[in-house]
């Protein structure tokens, strides 16, 4: 399942929660050197900048932290400082959370791009996942192809042209745990990370979070998943 990197660098976009600090681990094993990047951009949960921090120090990592705090100010979610429930629907599609925030990823991509660019970087790692991706259109395999593309398009730079990888993609939570497990930073993801929507740091068995709002439920529903698949059963096949 593991590809090796060893002779290249990467960069990766760090939240601070789990889908993100378990790619940084996937990183660690796989580059030869890892730097990190994190956005500002008035999240509700902004304690998930904090947290990407402590992270980054603790693993002896440099991080580039992008205040892009002027997005709330162009596109509509309540997923922002002091907006509405993240329960409910989105303004603009009603298919959809309204924790949803327009265009987030393309920006975060395009950002994390340029500065990969001028540390001479190619490998750009995102947390991103079809599978579990509670409709948020920015977060399908098929967008991270397109934006690779347009992003090379708008630059050309041949060899040194960005090479995005998702290797959450195509797992569940539950499966996001097991390779938490398989690289041994299960502990620290339960333990260290925080992905709630409120920012509640309270330590569940599942990890840090209120443990109601939509992506504590979904982090939950893949521990207890985890757990009876593989832990309880002493199957980790």
């Amino acid at each position: 399942m593991i590809q090796s990197y060893n002779d290249e660098d990467a960069l990766v976009l760090v939240s601070g929660g789990q889908d993100s600090v378990t790619c940084l681990f996937w990183a660690l094993k796989n580059f030869k050197k890892v730097h990190c990047i994190t956005f500002d951009y008035s999240q509700k949960h902004s304690k998930e900048i904090e947290i990407a921090q402590n992270i980054c120090k603790k693993l002896g990592l440099t991080q580039k932290i992008v205040d892009i705090s002027f997005l709330k100010d162009l596109v509509i979610s309540n997923l922002f400082e002091g907006q509405n429930d993240v329960n409910e629907k989105h303004k603009l599609n009603e298919n959809i959370p309204s924790s949803f925030v327009p265009y987030r990823n393309l920006i975060f991509l395009t950002l994390a791009s340029a500065w990969a660019s001028t540390i001479n970087v190619k490998n750009i790692v995102a947390g991103v996942c079809q599978t579990d991706y509670s409709g948020y259109a920015d977060c399908r395999d098929v967008f991270v192809k397109s934006a690779q593309t347009t992003l090379n398009l708008a630059t050309d730079f041949k060899d040194k042209n960005v090479v995005i990888h998702t290797p959450l993609m195509w797992l569940t939570k539950c499966e996001e745990f097991k390779m938490a497990d398989e690289l041994g930073c299960l502990d620290f993801i339960i333990n260290e990370t925080l992905t709630c929507y409120n920012g509640v740091e309270k330590l569940n068995d599942f990890g840090k979070g209120c443990g109601v709002c939509p992506s504590c439920e979904l982090r939950k529903k893949g521990f207890y998943e985890y757990k009876k698949k593989y832990q309880n059963s002493g199957n980790n096949e």
